[in-house]
């Protein structure tokens, strides 16, 4: 295990109540840190029937953490970031308001995991905070050097572009080295109580995994209006532009003997475009507010990378042209990429030019604001027609 802390140095611990977090204390106490385990209170009322569907957050996760806990003889404290949760939440349903997909984790992982733990273990006098990521952190020369975890299955470090590197230097990942398989194997020889515990699928405040529902009870104003090709062909009403997102293949209601995706969203509007797989690639995007981590970006100027669009995305080799601030983008792929959607993250790693791919070294990122649209001829519909 390599952190960039020393054993004399203290840390919080942030436990969910699932194994790796519990593997991560553990592996900690081990090393002969003194940790404090911290569990955060988000609010939501999540009721039992649903509570097997994640595995963070809820009642009995809190449980969990407390007695794993006690069993390593740390102390624990539970933290009520409810108001904070409350934000991420709106953010939320807010980003689908605007035609947008979100991105939750992220946000989570800059404002609070990140964020508002730190200021806990500041308050507490701890060097830092270690959390359960699959992703290396270490130190080099002064500067953040962010790592894809060993575990290519469960790597974490796109969820980490938006952290300043200022955070992530005080932030231990221990689990980044490690294979899955290992972590709970390590777990259960600890005799830790959640080491066949499962792995959380979906947004910890959407349980159900059908965000349309958390949209309803929010009471969100939705914009219906009517679903159209790229070529201004009508195929009908939908509820609201909301139950959509870029990319969405099933669920649209449009058949036309060949596959058909969500293209485009315009609320105001009330409209939905839909359109064939060579239409929902886009060659380009716009990429803002834009967070560098151990590299120093060519203001003004372009450089080559890697770009990872979204959590499960095989970062694509482009050129990135840069604002004199270095805070906005514009990202070229050598070949266009299928559904990039405004609102989600663009995660920038170093590119190897021989191998056409991304190395394991990410150089940060930003938020996707506008993605250019590839388009096909029309015979390809009407062939379809």
């Amino acid at each position: 295990m390599r952190t960039q802390f020393s054993p004399s140095q203290r840390l919080v611990v942030a436990m969910s109540g699932g194994v790796d977090s519990s593997a991560v204390a553990y592996m900690l106490r081990e090393a002969g840190h003194d940790l404090v385990g911290l569990f955060m209170r988000n609010g939501v009322d999540i009721k039992e029937s649903e509570v097997s569907k994640k595995s963070c957050c809820s009642l009995g996760d809190a449980r969990d953490a407390r007695m794993v806990s006690a069993k390593l003889g740390i102390p624990f404290q539970a933290m009520d970031l409810s108001a904070e949760f409350q934000d991420v939440i709106q953010y939320f349903v807010s980003e689908y308001g605007r035609g947008r997909t979100p991105n939750p984790c992220a946000v989570c992982n800059r404002d609070l995991k990140m964020g508002k733990l730190l200021d806990f273990a500041e308050e507490l006098g701890c060097a830092g905070v270690a959390t359960g990521h699959y992703a290396r952190i270490s130190v080099e020369d002064g500067r953040v050097r962010l790592r894809r975890g060993v575990d290519r299955t469960k790597d974490q470090s796109y969820q980490l572009f938006s952290v300043k590197e200022k955070d992530l230097k005080r932030t231990a990942t221990p689990l980044g080295d490690m294979e899955k398989v290992e972590v709970r194997a390590l777990a259960e020889q600890a005799g830790i109580r959640t080491y066949a515990k499962k792995d959380s699928q979906e947004i910890c405040f959407v349980p159900s995994n059908d965000y349309r529902r958390l949209l309803k009870e929010r009471g969100v104003e939705l914009h219906p209006g009517r679903i159209v090709d790229v070529y201004g062909r009508d195929h009908g009403e939908h509820e609201g532009t909301e139950h959509f997102t870029i990319g969405q293949r099933r669920g649209h209601g449009v058949a036309v003997g060949i596959p058909m995706y969500v293209v485009e969203i315009h609320p105001e509007e009330g409209l939905v475009v839909v359109g064939t797989e060579a239409d929902c690639k886009a060659p380009s995007m716009v990429v803002d507010d834009l967070n560098w981590l151990g590299f120093d970006a060519p203001l003004g100027g372009s450089f080559r990378c890697a770009v990872q669009v979204r959590y499960r995305h095989d970062a694509a080799p482009a050129t990135v042209e840069l604002n004199d601030m270095g805070t906005r983008g514009i990202v070229t792929f050598d070949e266009p990429q299928m559904a990039v959607a405004p609102g989600q993250g663009a995660a920038f790693y170093e590119l190897d030019e021989a191998a056409h791919a991304g190395t394991e070294l990410s150089l940060g990122g930003g938020w996707i604001e506008s993605a250019a649209r590839s388009q096909e001829s029309p015979e390809a519909l009407e062939v379809a027609r």
